[in-house]
C-alpha cells in the first residue's frame, strides 16, 4: 500500500503530496495522521525554506471521505460525536503548524478543491491554481457546516454575504472566480502548474525567509490586536529583522547594485 502523504526535500524546498488519488485525496484517517507528522516536522526543519502542498493525480483535495461518514452513521450518537471531534482535532494540528511555521507555504492546486480542501488552501500563505481547478465549500450538500479552518480563513478573505453564499449554496466555481475572491493568487494553464509552482517556490526559498517569518507573524496577528499592540509588534519584529545577516546582505547588495544572496538568518 502506498504512503498516504509523500515528502520530497530538495534544495531548501519541501514538496508535500497528498497521495490518495483514488479518493481525490480525501481526508482518510491515514492521510490525516501522516500529514500531521510531516507538516509538524517541517515546521522545525531549518534546512527547509519553502513548502509546497499539492495533491496527487487530477485533484487537490476533495474534503472528507464520504465512505467514512457513511460508516460512522452506524455508531451511537455519543460515540459518533467523539470520533468526529477526534478526527477534526487531528486535522487542526497541521493547520496550526502551517500558520506558525516561519517559512512560506504554497498551495499548488488542480482539479477538485472541496470542503476541508478549501480550508487547507486558505491556511497556506500563497495559492497557485491550474485553469482546471474547481472550488466548492460543499458541506451543505451533506447537511453539514464548514470545518477544517474554512470558516476562519474565508472569514478573513471574503465579505459576510460572500461567505454565506458559499456556505448556503455550495455552488462550484472556477479558478478565475477564486482569484477574484482572493482565495488564490495566480491562475496558470494546467500544463504549466508544476513549473510555475517551482519557480515561485525557488524565488521564495532564495528570499529573506527570516523576514518572511516575521511578516507572517504580523499578518496573523492583525485581527486580534489593537493598533497600538500591532505597531509595537511591528517595531519589535523589524528590529529583529534588521539584526540579521540577511538585512546586512540586503543593504550591502543595494549599495553595491547587485542581487542579494539571502541565507534566512
Amino acid at each position: 500500500m502506498s504512503e498516504p502523504v509523500l515528502l520530497d526535500i530538495a534544495n531548501g524546498i519541501a514538496t508535500v503530496t497528498l497521495n490518495a488519488p483514488e479518493v481525490r485525496n480525501a481526508l482518510t484517517s491515514e492521510l490525516r495522521t501522516k500529514f500531521r507528522y510531516i507538516v509538524g516536522d517541517l515546521e522545525f526543519n531549518d534546512d527547509v525554506r519553502c513548502v509546497i502542498i499539492k495533491g496527487a493525480g487530477d485533484h487537490f483535495m476533495a474534503g472528507g471521505d464520504i465512505r467514512v461518514m457513511q460508516d460512522r452513521l452506524k455508531m451511537p450518537e455519543a460515540e459518533r460525536r467523539q470520533v468526529i471531534m477526534e478526527g477534526i482535532h487531528l486535522l487542526h494540528l497541521p493547520l496550526f503548524a502551517i500558520r506558525r511555521m516561519g517559512k512560506p507555504v504554497i498551495a499548488s492546486i488542480q482539479g477538485a478543491v472541496a470542503g476541508a480542501g478549501m480550508g487547507l488552501v486558505g491556511c497556506c500563505d500563497l495559492a497557485i491554481a491550474a485553469d482546471d481547478a474547481i472550488f466548492t465549500l460543499a458541506y451543505c450538500h451533506i447537511g453539514a457546516s464548514p470545518d477544517g479552518g474554512s470558516s476562519y480563513f474565508l472569514g478573513r478573505t471574503l465579505g459576510m454575504k460572500q461567505q454565506m453564499e458559499l456556505a448556503f449554496l455550495g455552488d462550484r466555481f472556477g479558478p478565475d472566480k477564486a482569484k477574484e475572491l482572493g482565495i488564490v493568487n495566480w491562475v496558470v494553464p494546467r500544463a504549466d502548474l508544476v513549473a510555475e509552482t517551482g519557480k515561485l517556490a525557488r524565488r521564495l526559498a532564495d528570499g529573506p525567509t527570516h523576514a518572511f517569518a516575521n511578516a507572517k507573524r504580523l499578518f496573523n496577528a492583525t485581527n486580534h490586536l489593537t493598533m497600538e499592540s500591532q505597531m509595537q509588534m511591528e517595531g519589535e519584529l523589524i528590529a529583529d529583522s534588521m539584526c540579521t545577516e540577511d538585512h546586512a546582505e540586503g543593504v550591502a547588495a543595494f549599495m553595491g547594485k547587485r542581487k542579494p544572496v539571502f541565507k534566512g538568518r
